[in-house]
């Protein structure tokens, strides 16, 4: 950069700031760089070079529109963040950018019991929802195990998966519409409180999981579900995580459809019981947790257990409600566990579920290959695998063995026909391969959507495509 560059970007931040100074209220803006370090870095780890211009703490829609149309026009990069709790580095924010914090917006809005719909603010914690919902019978679908922590905005603007997309899908499978404030300052709102709707293109589905490239989101109209009649839990223990592997492809292949089908590896059993005291890797080398939901639920669960016995060591069903719960728990706690080992690199590859058994096989050999510690967990009914390659906290940089094995276990999830990302989002960690996986002509286009939407590109640059 030429130094009439840097004066001209130090000239337009000025500006900037001072126009945001004067628009917003006095508490919504931070430029102390010790209150912006933090935002710098998410959940994953993953830094960028620098450290935010300021932090925006925004309240309603209008100071969203406020932010970006002064942004927009000093061509100042921006940020939308949420609790910061993604695993993929797209909240992670660089040098000069303004991060608009939305976790203030954290409203309730409506909540229809009839309709079954919920009108939320993209700061509210998923679990609250989801709480809120269960006053009325209903419940929020969409259930990652960071839901405790996690908001519903950071949830759409990666498209979050969870325990429960098994049966109930990801995120995107609830939103029925938005409102989102583009690069400019134009305030959108798409989709309808319907159950269904096609006319024109589907925007909602488009933002969700965009990644706050395409727009901020501020408001969020999504559907509830009734909670289940019924449920049970099936707990499997297994000598070997591809035989786990491949139960839960036996039991999809059964045409049983539980509400959850969690795998979860030796290392990652042995990681859980240092951290929480549990005793879970001693039942086995690996866990299959089950979970059927509905009127027909404790059929299903005799199903489930009948196809997972014959290749496990044990299979036992859920007495009570608090035994489910604590292996539901344990499963929750299992990247807080591996927090504690070390630095999770973690990845979040989807294959074919029929190949659920071969993506592990191949993750153990990259392993073993590149001496890199690889623990396996998995949202096993949809193919979802999590390989969180753990690393030594203290290193200022991740290992070139690490970078090797993850590249390789890309590799592998393309090779099965599967994806890069199931639920995390591309983020920066995996942006090198984003054009691999889409192929050229594909890419180009979501490059130009990227464009139409933000023809400056100041919203979350270098991040997704």
């Amino acid at each position: 950069m030429t130094t009439n560059q840097t004066v001209a970007q130090a000239t337009s931040a000025a500006r900037l700031l001072g126009l945001l100074a004067r628009d917003l209220p006095p508490d919504r803006l931070t430029t102390d760089p010790a209150a912006t370090a933090p935002y710098a870095t998410d959940r994953s780890g993953t830094r960028t070079d620098g450290q935010p211009l300021a932090v925006v703490h925004a309240r309603d829609t209008d100071e969203v529109r406020c932010v970006l149309r002064h942004a927009n026009e000093s061509r100042v990069p921006v940020v939308p963040r949420g609790a910061g709790t993604g695993l993929s580095g797209g909240a992670a924010a660089g040098e000069g950018s303004i991060v608009l914090d939305l976790s203030g917006m954290n409203r309730i809005v409506e909540l229809s019991p009839d309709d079954q719909l919920a009108v939320v603010e993209p700061g509210v914690v998923t679990a609250d929802l989801d709480r809120a919902a269960a006053a009325h019978g209903l419940r929020y679908a969409p259930d990652p195990a960071s839901a405790a922590i996690s908001t519903v905005g950071g949830n759409i603007a990666t498209n979050a998966g969870g325990l429960r997309c098994a049966k109930y899908g990801v995120t995107r499978d609830s939103v029925l519409g938005l409102t989102a404030v583009l690069a400019d300052g134009t305030v959108v709102r798409t989709g309808r409180r319907t159950v269904k709707g096609v006319t024109g293109y589907d925007l909602t589905a488009l933002l969700t999981g965009s990644e706050g490239t395409l727009a901020v989101i501020t408001g969020a109209t999504v559907r509830l579900r009734p909670v289940p009649v019924a449920t049970a839990t099936i707990a499997a223990y297994f000598d070997r995580v591809e035989d786990a592997a491949a139960a839960s492809s036996a039991i999809t292949a059964a045409r049983v459809e539980p509400a959850m089908c969690e795998l979860l590896d030796g290392p990652v059993l042995a990681a859980i019981d240092a951290a929480q005291g549990t005793g879970l890797r001693a039942r086995g080398g690996a866990l299959l947790l089950v979970q059927c939901d509905g009127a027909g639920a404790p059929a299903e669960a005799e199903r489930v257990a009948a196809v997972a016995g014959d290749r496990a060591m044990s299979v036992e069903v859920a007495a009570d409600p608090a035994e489910a719960e604590s292996l539901l728990a344990a499963r929750r706690l299992a990247l807080p566990s591996l927090e504690r080992v070390g630095r999770p690199l973690i990845e979040d590859i989807a294959v074919p579920r029929s190949r659920l058994a071969e993506a592990v096989r191949a993750v153990e050999a990259i392993s073993v290959r590149h001496d890199v510690p690889v623990f396996t967990l998995a949202h096993a009914a949809d193919g979802n695998l999590h390989p969180i390659i753990v690393v030594d906290p203290a290193l200022p940089e991740l290992p070139e063995a690490a970078w090797k094995a993850a590249g390789e276990i890309f590799a592998v999830a393309l090779r099965l026909g599967g994806t890069l990302t199931g639920e995390h989002g591309v983020g920066v960690l995996k942006r090198q391969w984003v054009a691999e996986e889409l192929g050229a002509d594909n890419h180009a286009l979501q490059q130009r959507l990227k464009s139409a939407f933000d023809p400056h590109h100041i919203l979350n640059p270098g991040k997704a495509v």
